[in-house]
């Protein structure tokens, strides 16, 4: 909880612990150090990782996405059960603005490297609660109602947590109610004191009912009373730790004649046809398992299996009705089992006069 009178916010790791290939779990992912003021200097976190795996292992290096940050990290062998530390250090002089940074996390015996990252916002003089959480929900207040929570691979979960504001003078009891399946709140309830801040933690669960992009939500109720509305958007996608080389040479691969699509020119209510030539070049059946338009008036047919070395037009039709006139870029997403191509974007241009 966080008092008036510091109106920064207390910097917190997430609790909820990640497995990685059954070789080593982090007791979290993420580090928010909330708000900081610049005069703060440098900020420190650490990150502490298990062996569960049964036989020792070794981080081999941690690489930063910035020169801002310095790492530091257990460099003997962790033994079955022991565990060690990634530690890093934020210059935090880039500036009065938001921070995410990540730092990538190559462990013996896994594959993949992992992500881990660290944000906050970074003010240059002391901000009051009314201006950190602009927007308003009732007697409440968030810094935003939509939250972007990236790619989610099956058998992963994804957490992070939302701060909510108390901005009235007495205090306010929050429910949250029509949480979405597959979503989690780490409290069914809070309280939070006058011109205060409390966190709640949501966790995403992939489910293999759902692939490519979804929202979550959940509502906030303050004091009975409906408040607002809380998205959480991620795009599900397969997993592919446990695949072998050979599994990979023999899986498929998904290849477009063209990832383009240009109608041209067209009249604003004329339908358009969209058209795209899919061969799977692949040495096993090719599934495509959502596809993804970022604009709701194109939609896409079924896109049924594909067997190696097979062909197929995969058909979308774009409504350009109330469409407004002008160039138009159109993303299409197609979510595969390829672990060469998980993630397929296709394009879709013209002019609609």
């Amino acid at each position: 909880m966080l008092c008036a009178a510091a109106v920064l916010m207390a910097a917190f790791s997430l609790n909820a612990q990640e497995k990685f290939g059954g070789v080593v779990e982090f007791d979290s992912t993420t580090h928010n150090f909330g708000d900081v003021l610049l005069s703060d200097g440098p900020l420190k976190c650490t990150f502490t990782l298990k062996n569960i795996s049964d036989k020792p292992i070794a981080i081999y290096s941690v690489n930063s996405s910035c020169g801002c940050t310095d790492v530091d990290w257990t460099k003997q062998p962790i033994r079955p059960g022991e565990t060690g530390v990634v530690k890093a250090t934020y210059t935090n002089d880039e500036g009065p603005y938001p921070f995410d940074k990540t730092l990538m996390v190559y462990v013996s015996d896994y594959k993949k490297p992992i992500t881990l990252r660290f944000r906050g916002v970074a003010h240059q003089k002391k901000q009051t609660l009314n201006d950190i959480y602009a927007l308003k929900m009732g007697p409440l207040g968030v810094r935003n109602a939509t939250i972007a929570a990236g790619s989610l691979e099956q058998g992963r979960q994804k957490s992070d947590a939302l701060t909510i504001a108390n901005l009235s003078s007495k205090s306010v009891k929050v429910t949250f109610s029509n949480i979405s399946e597959g979503l989690t709140l780490s409290k069914q309830s809070l309280t939070i004191a006058p011109k205060s801040t409390e966190d709640v933690n949501w966790t995403l669960t992939a489910d293999k009912s759902r692939w490519g992009f979804n929202s979550y939500t959940f509502e906030l109720i303050a004091d009975g009373k409906k408040a607002g509305k809380i998205t959480v958007n991620a795009s599900t996608k397969e997993n592919f730790d446990s695949v072998s080389k050979e599994e990979k040479l023999n899986a498929p691969r998904p290849m477009f004649a063209s990832s383009t699509f240009n109608f041209s020119k067209v009249k604003a209510g004329t339908p358009v046809d969209v058209k795209f030539e899919l061969t799977n070049a692949g040495k096993s059946t090719l599934k495509v398992y959502k596809v993804d338009s970022d604009n709701p008036k194109l939609s896409c047919s079924e896109v049924k299996d594909l067997a190696a070395s097979g062909k197929s037009i995969v058909k979308m039709k774009l409504d350009t009705a109330g469409m407004p006139s002008g160039e138009v870029l159109i993303v299409v997403t197609l979510t595969t089992n390829s672990p060469l191509r998980p993630v397929v974007n296709l394009f879709v241009t013209g002019v609609i006069e």
